[in-house]
């Protein structure tokens, strides 16, 4: 018994060695070393402080900002430790009326607003942590925060314009808005 056993314990303190401590720590070298700015999370600095992620949705309900698309974690919004949809079908009632109420909010923050509600304003992504909201949906919002911040329109819609990502590589998902970046960009200009 004991000749298998030494050979079995070598073995698996080898490969514990080699899988949970050689091979993450060059993995996560090389993604330093090749990818820093991914391989920190992303992460938006100023002024030595971290605003936020690339990566992350955050919530905004100031009227002076756009807002995220909603998100579905728990126990917390956002919560990057709990990525999650709510996995609530479409005859839920508790999504049926989660989305009433965030309609009402957007028509209460807008009340003059006749353009049709995005469904991205209303409905959290699969992971809950979307940074992006569609191009319509911050053309939805453009009036909103303009009024707000006592902005032309049309240098708000110039930096949504500024801040929608195509496609990527041409062809791959739709266009999309940073919802972060756009806000920060937002209180650069005001």
């Amino acid at each position: 018994m004991k000749e298998h056993l030494r050979p079995a314990l070598v073995v698996f303190a080898g490969l514990t060695i080699a899988t949970g401590a050689v091979y993450p720590a060059l993995v996560t070298g090389a993604a330093q070393l090749l990818f820093p700015e991914q391989a920190s999370g992303s992460l938006i600095i100023k002024d030595k402080k971290a605003l936020g992620s690339r990566l992350i949705g955050q919530p905004f309900a100031d009227p002076k900002h756009f807002w995220s698309r909603p998100s579905g974690t728990s126990p917390n919004p956002y919560n990057a430790a709990s990525s999650s949809g709510t996995n609530q079908g479409p005859t839920n009632p508790a999504l049926v009326d989660a989305v009433a109420a965030r309609i009402k909010a957007l028509k209460d923050a807008d009340p003059g607003n006749t353009l049709p509600i995005p469904a991205d304003l209303v409905t959290a992504s699969a992971s809950g942590l979307d940074p992006h909201i569609s191009p319509a949906s911050a053309e939805y919002q453009v009036a909103r925060v303009a009024k707000a911040r006592n902005l032309p329109v049309e240098k708000v819609r110039a930096l949504v314009a500024q801040h929608t990502e195509g496609r990527q590589l041409g062809f791959l998902g739709e266009p999309r808005v940073n919802v972060l970046e756009l806000n920060l960009a937002l209180d650069a200009a005001s």
